[in-house]
């Protein structure tokens, strides 16, 4: 985009005299400049559309008369900085992005450790199968209570909290495993505690960005948020969980530890706007429960949002846990080959992550949203139909666009229509649709295939989102139309 000519009382006067040292300085963001001799080279434009907007597009002018131009490399480094995290997201936001990151790194070594720890200690596959049960238990079974709570207290210190607590179990795991003194009932007791702290920290946390970023800025941080999911969780954690194990079991469970410790340390950094402070409530919990039970019922876009993500993940719950005998017995792949279907989704999320913006600025997401789910379906499909590996692998790059498409915009939508002081109930409501949807689904699945054989499974899922597809088509418009972030200029990237 060409440079905009200077206005206002920016512009230089008509004598030639530029700004002075202080004004250009005071204009910049933190990361622009590094010295006294680059603030003379750079003049920032800031649009102060209101009393939250900060600078929203920088506009870097070479002075004719400075000694010589910006450093083409430090120029592409302050580049790449605004256009990862905008400056106008805050600084909050950069302490919340970090903690993301490597929550989530730790969590995707913990997806690789974990399932070998449990298969160095017994070969019982019901009690391997058990531990993710159990992991995911806890919101199933406390998730009502547990949106109330948080919408109690000050979620920033119940994150902080929790974090550290996450860290200490992970840590007494590694030294259990150091000292060879771990056991199956050890490691399942000790993934049922980092099941009810995932309960508290994973809703208090999906809270945290609405507290910390302007409204119109959640469409552009909200991405960001996700790629943190995808690149950690998807991506890198796993290969370096099971590198680390290999090494020595103990260092993924303490590294992970570690990631949660300073994850707690950055939360804290954060000033968080209309955080709740803790209240004693004459009111029961109970109370705050059917309330945000009350709402959710009569708020219709959020409503057809939470029903949508929960039977969506039936269907994709009952595939999900055939895919690695589908792989197997219909495309032939090895473990190796198994392991690039998991590759390629998560090749799909980062195109997913660098296109997003540059779609969102031409397509809607009432269009996005519907496209998402309409890909699924097809995903499903092609599933059902082929016994070509190539075809599977871009399947599966396909469905990690999507998933990547439909979780960013959902959620976005969802916190853009809940009231601040129900982000936990909402929040928690989502959270048990998406576990229950996974584990009925997974059931499904299991009975599926073994009464009608593996493909069944992938047509059972297509005939499951189709009619859905069909009555949450008009809805879905709705839906995003009441929740789509304002976008202006700014949000270009």
């Amino acid at each position: 985009m060409p440079d905009e000519p200077l206005t206002g009382p920016e512009r230089d006067t008509d004598d030639g005299s530029r700004f002075t040292s202080e004004r250009i300085r005071s204009a910049l963001p933190w990361w622009a400049v590094s010295n006294t001799s680059d603030v003379a080279k750079v003049v920032a434009i800031t649009a102060t559309a209101g009393p939250r907007q900060v600078i929203t597009r920088p506009i870097l002018v070479i002075n004719q008369h400075a000694a010589g131009e910006l450093a083409p490399r430090r120029l592409a480094r302050v580049n790449f900085l605004e256009a990862a995290l905008p400056h106008r997201l805050g600084g909050s936001f950069r302490a919340l992005i970090a903690a993301s990151s490597l929550n989530q790194f730790g969590d995707g070594m913990l997806l690789a450790a974990g399932p070998l720890l449990l298969a160095s200690l017994t070969r019982d596959p019901f009690l391997i199968a058990l531990a993710p049960v159990l992991q995911r238990l806890p919101i199933l079974l406390l998730g009502l209570g547990v949106g109330a709570y948080i919408d109690r207290v000050n979620r920033q210190r119940l994150v902080i909290i929790v974090d550290l607590t996450r860290a200490a179990v992970l840590m007494c795991m590694g030294a259990l495993v150091a000292t060879g003194t771990m056991t199956i009932g050890l490691v399942l007791a000790l993934i049922s505690l980092l099941g009810v702290a995932e309960a508290f920290a994973d809703v208090a946390g999906q809270t945290l960005l609405p507290s910390t970023v302007p409204a119109e800025h959640i469409g552009v941080a909200q991405p960001r948020m996700m790629a943190t999911y995808v690149g950690g969780n998807q991506l890198f954690g796993p290969p370096v969980g099971a590198f680390l194990f290999a090494v020595g079991a103990a260092w993924p469970f303490v590294a992970n530890a570690v990631c949660f410790a300073a994850g707690a340390a950055l939360i804290s950094r954060m000033t968080v706007r209309h955080v709740t402070e803790e209240t004693r409530s004459s009111a029961a919990l109970r109370h705050d429960v059917v309330e945000g039970l009350r709402w959710l019922a009569g708020n219709g876009p959020v409503r057809t949002l939470v029903l949508t993500v929960t039977l969506f993940n039936i269907t994709y719950g009952a595939t999900a846990s055939v895919t690695v005998v589908w792989a197997s017995q219909r495309l032939g792949l090895d473990e190796v080959g198994f392991g690039l279907l998991t590759s390629a989704g998560a090749v799909g999320g980062v195109v997913a992550i660098l296109t997003f913006g540059a779609v969102t600025r031409r397509v809607s997401y009432a269009t996005l949203m519907r496209a998402a789910l309409v890909t699924e379906t097809l995903v499903h499909m092609t599933c059902a139909l082929t016994t070509t590996p190539l075809v599977a692998y871009v399947a599966m790059f396909a469905f990690g666009v999507e998933a990547f498409l439909w979780g960013t915009t959902s959620m976005t939508v969802r916190q853009a229509l809940t009231p601040h002081h129900l982000l936990g109930r909402v929040g928690s409501v989502t959270m048990m649709g998406v576990y229950l949807g996974l584990v009925v689904g997974g059931m499904l699945g299991g009975v599926i295939a073994r009464q009608f054989g593996i493909t069944a499974v992938y047509w059972c899922a297509v005939a499951g989102n189709f009619p859905l597809l069909v009555v949450i088509w008009r809805q879905l418009g709705h839906l995003a139309q009441a929740g789509e972030p304002h976008r202006d200029d700014s949000d270009e990237r």
